[in-house]
């Protein structure tokens, strides 16, 4: 290859790179051309950031001194009180309370009274405290013997037992001072208050030995209430007797203290074997 081919070959090549590099130029400024803003729009945005930059100050600044300040209310009016009237407020719950428990409290103290009153009371007839009619004397003697020896009757809480004539003289001696039991013994009958002198249990009769034997605690009185054995400080407690027309009465409303230990009228030992224990010891 000559020369002058060497020289077209280089001139092309160069024709073919300035070429390239112009349309390169050319590319560079339409691309810069289209993303740049104009100094018009580039001063307008800056212009907005300003005042959206005020106006958030100023909405930032509202809000603190609307935080700050302190309301302040108006003074409340007072109104006048004024006392409401009786009759149309009717009766209030505290006082319809107040009286309702005064008298459920009355109608019950008096109820307990009544009650109490009724129990203490000793009428002229019926009921234990006051004077039991037992009915014609040769009647009760014969339940006496009918039964065994023992009359229990319930109404006067008392035993009723026959008292032997042949001890009365002995009896005046032992019971003189108590005129009422005497004169029931006189009759020849005695009525023992059914409790045991000891502890007050309710002492029964004991066929066999026809003695008072009290289970509680072992202590025996004869069939006219002497103490014959056991922890009793005494003989049985009585009541007094009395005969009027043929009718004998017992007064339940008094009771008299039961013979000291020792006392022993009628000379009535165990009939039989005992119902508690065995024979105790004064």
């Amino acid at each position: 290859m000559n020369s002058t081919s060497i020289i077209t070959i280089a001139i092309a090549v160069l024709a073919v790179l300035g070429l390239g590099v112009v349309l390169t130029a050319t590319r560079r400024s339409d691309i810069k051309g289209v993303g740049s803003l104009s100094r018009e729009t580039r001063k307008r945005d800056r212009n907005a950031a300003k005042v959206a930059r005020n106006s958030s100050r100023d909405a930032e600044n509202l809000g603190v001194a609307s935080r700050s300040a302190v309301a302040v209310m108006p003074p409340a009016e007072i109104e006048t009180w004024v006392a409401p009237d009786a009759e149309a407020l009717g009766e209030t719950r505290r006082a319809f309370l107040n009286r309702a428990t005064v008298t459920l409290m009355s109608a019950s103290l008096g109820g307990f009274a009544a009650a109490l009153i009724a129990f203490l009371w000793k009428g002229a007839e019926g009921g234990f405290g006051s004077k039991i009619n037992a009915g014609k004397i040769d009647d009760v003697i014969g339940q006496i013997r009918s039964a065994g020896g023992f009359l229990y009757l319930p109404e006067a809480r008392s035993w009723v037992t026959e008292y032997p004539k042949e001890a009365i003289s002995k009896a005046e001696v032992a019971y003189g001072k108590q005129g009422a039991v005497f004169a029931g013994m006189n009759a020849g009958v005695v009525a023992l208050y059914q409790k045991c002198p000891h502890l007050g249990c309710r002492v029964p009769n004991c066929t066999t030995s026809q003695w008072f034997e009290c289970p509680c605690h072992g202590s025996q009185y004869n069939r006219v209430g002497e103490k014959k054995g056991g922890p009793a400080p005494r003989g049985m407690d009585r009541f007094g007797v009395s005969v009027n027309n043929g009718m004998m009465v017992i007064d339940t409303g008094a009771v008299f203290g039961g013979p000291p230990i020792g006392t022993n009228t009628t000379g009535q030992e165990a009939e039989g074997p005992h119902c508690v224990g065995g024979a105790g010891k004064h």
